[in-house]
């Protein structure tokens, strides 16, 4: 069955009023052309919409099923209109962010300063690590993705925004916490807690220790940065993080900063989507406010 919404829209004027004539006024087209509408609608139906008694039409049994359908129809294109015209501004829509694990530590306080700034915005925030986030970027969820050098082999456009240094931690006891200059040979005996299979900040440290010819004793495997940062606290090994997840940790003196010869290893943040995606205004907005953001801080 072939319907035209033009049909539609001319059937329900003409079963609201019950008048060739009046629907053609209102609609602003001839009688015969509303006649033709309707004529080309019951030939798509297979069945009268309309039968005249007397002077008067009346809807049949199918053209008043019809009529409850046509109005379902046009009253979902009346809700589709209104949302495209939302999503046309800034000011409303859905937000769909994907962030490394690691971006988790400042991601949060971007996405409340532009939720204050534009309040009318849903906003899905999917924090999960490297290896996760690409697999999602694959499946194009994510309108934006906020996370470490994107791979080379992956058909993404992506803007650098911020510096992320990583920088190696340990106790506050730890033997070699403040020495001035530390050897990466001087670490050959230590133990590294590691984050899991996937994550960035293990794959920049294990690039970082094989350019220097530098094999480390993995200690414990951990999942996520608390659990590195509770353990490296407990003095269970030394670790390699993104100055970020540690801010805190840092100023209160819980853990400490090692002066390792090397470090810290200079990387950057990225906001990344897939390569052909037509970004809504407000995701569009949002790209413009982190790499404006990401300008002042840098």
């Amino acid at each position: 069955m072939h319907i035209t919404i033009r049909q539609l829209q001319v059937f329900e004027a003409v079963a609201r009023h019950l008048s060739y004539t009046r629907a053609a006024e209102e609609l602003y087209l001839t009688q015969p052309a509303v006649s033709m509408q309707i004529k080309q609608l019951e030939g798509s139906t297979g069945l009268p919409l309309f039968e005249q008694i007397g002077k008067k039409i009346y809807l049949t049994q199918a053209g008043e099923t019809m009529l409850v359908h046509a109005r379902t129809i046009m009253q979902h294109l009346a809700v589709a209109g209104e949302e495209m015209n939302e999503l046309l501004g800034v000011d409303s829509g859905r937000l769909r962010i994907a962030i490394a694990s690691t971006v988790n530590y400042f991601a949060t306080r971007l996405l409340a300063t532009f939720a204050r700034e534009h309040p009318a915005v849903e906003i899905s925030l999917d924090v999960a690590n490297r290896e996760s986030l690409l697999a999602r970027l694959d499946d194009n969820v994510p309108d934006l993705v906020l996370m470490g050098q994107p791979p080379k082999d992956m058909d993404l456009v992506s803007e650098s925004f911020m510096d992320n240094p990583l920088i190696v931690i340990s106790a506050l006891n730890h033997p070699l916490a403040g020495r001035r200059k530390i050897l990466l040979s001087d670490l050959a005996q230590e133990k590294f807690l590691v984050r899991e299979p996937g994550s960035g900040t293990r794959i920049a440290m294990e690039r970082c220790f094989a350019e220097n010819d530098f094999h480390y004793q993995k200690g414990i495997e951990l999942t996520g940065n608390e659990a590195i940062k509770q353990s490296v606290e407990a003095g269970l090994g030394l670790a390699i993080v993104s100055a970020h997840t540690v801010e805190l940790e840092l100023t209160l003196k819980r853990l400490i900063q090692l002066n390792v010869q090397g470090f810290p290893i200079m990387r950057r943040w990225y906001v990344a989507h897939r390569r052909g995606k037509r970004l809504s205004p407000t995701a569009e907005a949002f790209r413009r406010f982190v790499l404006e953001a990401g300008a002042k801080v840098s």
